[in-house]
């Protein structure tokens, strides 16, 4: 299986680099690679699952034929279900099977090399502090953001870096803040740093550049979707990799 080469963690800190790695790689199948993953997710063929490895890459492939498998296995014919809903709806639905699946396998680790209650608390902590890929796919991440900001927002009276940001977004399609003093730069990263890239899932960070599509209204790091600040100049209408690929229902 490509990109599954032997690799066993052993501490929280592996276990959870393990997951990262896993997660970005659904994460990518699911968002900027779904024209892809949706194409080889044929109903025609066989049970179906969609793996992720450490490496950060996705594959869609048959289930494990070892019993029982090395380790736990993802959803079983994910692929069945393509053509029988709309399309948003069947990616929350991997997603779904994929947030479980992940848990299920940083905790065969925890298992398999004897994490005591300590270790598995602050291994699940650790994971709960990223946001699920259900919530990544569906908006819900930056839903959950844009509440938060809000909530900050009527309650701070620094307002000098937030109604920099606020006109930056009003814009629309792309931002690249400059951090012009160390005060600004800490009330930048407090008001916004809990915003999510729509394909990566890593948060906000004030020297990056970053794109927002004018239909889902979700961010990118611009390295993720491939674009440029030069490049953007010269987007009128900024769409991601997702709503570039979605195709009417019939």
């Amino acid at each position: 299986m490509e990109g599954g080469a032997q690799y066993n963690p052993r501490t929280v800190e592996e276990v959870l680099k393990d997951l990262k790695g896993r997660r970005a790689g659904l994460i990518k199948a699911l968002t900027t690679d779904v024209e892809e993953f949706y194409q080889q997710c044929d109903p025609e063929k066989e049970n179906l699952c969609l793996y992720g490895f450490p490496s950060e890459q996705w594959e869609v492939n048959l289930p494990a034929e070892e019993v029982p498998p090395e380790l736990p296995e993802p959803a079983l014919g994910i692929n069945f279900a393509r053509d029988g809903m709309q399309e948003k709806d069947w990616l929350a639905l991997v997603a779904v099977h994929s947030d479980a699946w992940l848990l299920s396998v940083a905790f065969y680790f925890g298992a398999r090399f004897g994490f005591d209650k300590a270790d598995r608390k602050r291994l699940f902590n650790m994971i709960n502090e990223l946001p699920t890929i259900y919530e990544i796919v569906t908006g819900a991440a930056k839903k959950q953001v844009k509440d938060r900001s809000s909530v900050s927002n009527h309650s701070s009276n620094k307002s000098k870096s937030n109604s920099k940001l606020f006109r930056i977004e009003i814009q629309g399609k792309y931002a690249k803040v400059e951090v012009k003093d160390e005060e600004d730069g800490l009330d930048e990263e407090e008001e916004h740093g809990d915003t999510l890239c729509g394909a990566c899932g890593e948060n906000y960070a004030s020297d990056e550049f970053w794109i927002c599509c004018d239909l889902c209204e979700r961010w990118f790091h611009g390295k993720c979707v491939k674009i440029t600040p030069a490049k953007a100049e010269h987007i009128k209408q900024y769409k991601c990799p997702s709503c570039s690929n979605k195709r009417p229902r019939p």
